[in-house]
């Protein structure tokens, strides 16, 4: 019986051979002209890659299992309650609730939740240790999974102002850790929220580099057992796939000097940035790609964005094809079935290995200009998000970046306005604060704005 590879028939080519092979091809054109595109990331993108361009050091695991989870704000716990119910019934198996006050009823907000079988998110418009005491008599008991999302830091850079102060906020930090270390129901309690910077403009190096320096605040005050990452997830399909794996090499990195050595949790949303209000149908399809890059990616948790989130309060109907969406790509396109379903692409594992390595550079750059507060209070990091928020809407208001609907393609007998509401745009409110906030702004609100003043002529 021959056993002689097949491929052992012919012979191997070169890289050089390949490349002298295209250029031929080119016909006089300039290979790094024609065939060579540079993303706003500053990364090259070739037009083949080979075994050549995978990085010699092994990049992280991935963890196949991700779950399906769905936001609710919490007006009141008895509505809230049945909501969950409800997306847990058609297949959520996660849930985000948000605490916009303490005062919420927590035996009504989770009777009848299936604790054993659904994990928790918990995150909070405040900071309060007498909250958290509450959730711990609560759930004692129980063998629940709780995942805390507290992040005064991210709060800081949203709103411009600490919940109370930089030394009030790590103090109660801290108090809060000393409280869950004996409660194994709470998986993590720090979040560090970097689709902040996604929605407000940045690049993907920026939002690494700043998730890294973001962390690394609170690696230098605690020593928590793992670290919950919220992520947008952007259009550039296969860049955000690498995205994902380069925060988890770069978490490695830094946690071994912390000598720390758990994964971290990446909770992923699609982004809010490239969302439409016109020809808003178009957002179920930009949400899908977005859903599959986290999958890929190896995100834990994958959260959904109805596609009319922004502009819509509950609407039930959004809210099932969201969550659908997911279903289908879990239970109908196997997609939990494979683990590291991106390994081996020449191509993933070469820009992964570039945004970590840039991502690392900045991220070192910050650290020696003091960290990622100083830079804050100094709003380096603010402007340089501007600079790449102000470059990404010149290319979309130049119709290089197309949003379809928007800024191409428009339907202009589409009408919008009686169907509003939720004010779908920036909101300006004068109030005093300690820093200027990263403001997130989609990248169709002015042509959006100037279409919406059309209707009521």
């Amino acid at each position: 019986m021959k056993t002689d590879s097949l491929f052992s028939e012919f012979p191997e080519i070169s890289t050089k051979q390949w490349k002298q092979k295209i250029q031929f091809e080119l016909q006089g054109e300039e290979y790094n002209k024609t065939l060579v595109t540079k993303t706003p990331e500053d990364i090259h993108i070739k037009p083949f890659y080979t075994s050549e361009d995978i990085p010699s050091e092994a990049q992280p695991q991935i963890n196949p299992t991700w779950n399906i989870c769905e936001k609710i704000y919490i007006a009141k716990a008895v509505g809230a309650n049945s909501r969950a119910l409800n997306s847990i019934k058609k297949g959520a198996q996660s849930i985000l609730f948000y605490f916009p006050e303490e005062t919420v009823n927590l035996s009504d907000l989770f009777k009848d939740f299936p604790l054993e079988t659904v994990e928790i998110h918990i995150e909070t418009a405040f900071l309060s240790v007498d909250f958290i005491s509450k959730l711990i008599a609560l759930f004692k008991d129980t063998t629940a999974k709780i995942h805390l999302h507290l992040d005064p830091i991210g709060h800081l850079a949203s709103s411009g102002n600490w919940h109370n102060s930089l030394s009030k906020d790590m103090e109660t930090l801290g108090q809060i850790q000393q409280k869950l270390l004996t409660h194994t129901q709470f998986k993590t309690y720090i979040s560090v929220n970097t689709a902040l910077y996604q929605n407000a403009g940045a690049t993907i190096i920026q939002q690494l580099a700043y998730a890294l320096a973001h962390a690394n605040e609170y690696l230098n005050a605690f020593t928590p057992p793992t670290i919950t990452f919220k992520m947008a997830i952007g259009s550039n399909y296969f860049f955000e796939i690498a995205k994902l794996k380069a925060l988890r090499t770069l978490w490695n990195t830094i946690a071994s000097e912390y000598q720390i050595t758990s994964e971290c949790h990446i909770f992923c949303m699609p982004t809010e940035r490239n969302k439409t209000l016109y020809d808003y149908n178009v957002n179920m399809l930009r949400t899908t790609t977005e859903y599959m890059s986290a999958i890929l990616g190896g995100a834990n948790t994958i959260c959904t964005l109805p596609y009319d989130a922004f502009y819509h309060k509950n609407n039930e109907f959004a809210s099932r094809i969201a969550r659908n969406q997911l279903l289908i790509l879990k239970h109908e396109s196997y997609f939990d079935k494979v683990k590291n379903p991106s390994d081996g692409s020449y191509y993933i594992e070469s820009i992964t290995d570039d945004l970590a390595e840039k991502a690392l550079s900045i991220f070192k750059q910050i650290e020696a200009g003091g960290g990622f507060l100083v830079q804050l209070k100094e709003h380096i990091i603010q402007k340089k998000i501007k600079e790449s928020a102000n470059a990404s809407q010149s290319e979309f208001d130049e119709k290089e970046l197309v949003l379809v609907g928007s800024n191409k393609y428009q339907n202009k007998e589409e009408k919008i306005q009686e169907t509003l509401e939720l004010y779908p745009f920036v909101k300006t409110e004068v109030r005093k604060t300690l820093i200027e906030p990263i403001i997130p702004r989609r990248l169709a609100e002015k042509i959006e704005q100037e279409r919406l003043k059309m209707e009521t002529k």
